[in-house]
């Protein structure tokens, strides 16, 4: 594995990027007046946030964007050292190669700390002539009111279908690889509006061969079949419990999944199941209850045993 398909291929302008055209239109309109506000990206992973500073940063400062672009990961320095003496020193320094200001990109923003947070406010407002600052997160409503109201507020949606099949297509070509149509469903499935998983899967799925097909993505993504999943949820629904639990054995052994893995997958597939509404809704009701006794330490196995059982017990009630 030569290269990061997720870095070679990581669009270098604007216009390259995929699947969020109202902001990358925001975006342009400050690289034509050359200047721009702090800004906060927030959104879920795998969306894009990182790509459009980067992008951005290549069209606004040109051939000197690396010298003026700083980027930073507060997950890994999260405490208030990090603002103060990293990001501080950065910011304070002035522009190379004739442009007005620098970028400091910080990753995860909302992980850093109360006070860091706090020390980044003052930071921001002593050092804006200088700098601008992007914050991304995943969720901006751990990042303090008085950094938000600093910054032009940019959320970013899980990718669509299409933007994501565009994406791999362009890649599959680049790379001279087959990629089936069962193959494109299978990443659309796995990565959930995530292009950065559906892309280190793809690459991960093509090591195997020059065809990629959905067989090969479930494999190497550690992800069961959804139509496995539904034919567990229904046979335990039917009754069959100990035939439901040697799907489950085929799952755990077969695909590596964890308790959690199989309780997420089978609360995304189980509207696809022929059961009443209000079936639904006491199934879901319980796969939360499920994932709480397996998040806070309770055996995975026996609890979705648990679970299919709970299935068997009421299932038949809930078909139409």
């Amino acid at each position: 594995m030569k290269d990061l398909w997720i870095e070679k291929y990581r669009p270098k302008v604007l216009d390259d990027v995929v699947g969020q055209p109202e902001i990358v239109e925001r975006l342009k309109m400050y690289v034509g007046t050359t200047n721009m506000p702090h800004m906060m990206f927030a959104g879920p992973a795998g969306t894009g946030k990182t790509t459009c500073a980067i992008a951005l940063s290549h069209q606004m400062f040109g051939d000197s964007w690396s010298n003026n672009f700083q980027e930073l990961n507060a997950s890994d320095q999260r405490g208030i050292d990090v603002v103060r003496k990293t990001i501080k020193d950065f910011a304070r320094t002035s522009p190379l190669g004739g442009t007005l200001f620098k970028i400091i990109f910080l990753d995860e923003a909302d992980a850093l700390t109360s006070d860091a947070q706090s020390a980044l406010r003052r930071t921001m407002e002593k050092y804006s002539a200088t700098c601008r600052f992007i914050l991304s997160c995943n969720y901006s409503s751990k990042i303090i009111d008085p950094i938000q109201s600093r910054c032009a507020v940019f959320r970013f949606r899980q990718l669509l279908p299409e933007d994501v099949t565009i994406y791999i297509n362009r890649i599959a070509e680049a790379e001279k690889i087959e990629i089936t149509e069962d193959g494109i469903q299978a990443l659309l499935y796995v990565s959930g509006g995530d292009l950065r998983k559906a892309t280190n899967v793809f690459q991960v799925a093509s090591v195997l061969g020059t065809k990629v097909d959905s067989e090969a993505v479930y494999k190497t993504s550690s992800t069961g079949r959804p139509k496995d999943i539904i034919d567990m949820m229904e046979v335990a629904i039917s009754g069959k419990f100990t035939e439901s639990r040697d799907i489950l054995d085929r799952l755990l052994i077969d695909y590596g999944l964890s308790g959690e893995d199989i309780i997420r997958q089978m609360h995304r597939n189980v509207f696809e199941i022929d059961i009443s509404e209000f079936g639904k809704v006491r199934f879901i009701d319980k796969m939360g209850e499920i994932e709480f006794r397996i998040i806070e330490g309770s055996n995975s196995r026996i609890q979705i045993e648990s679970l299919l059982a709970y299935f068997s017990l009421v299932g038949k009630e809930f078909r139409k």
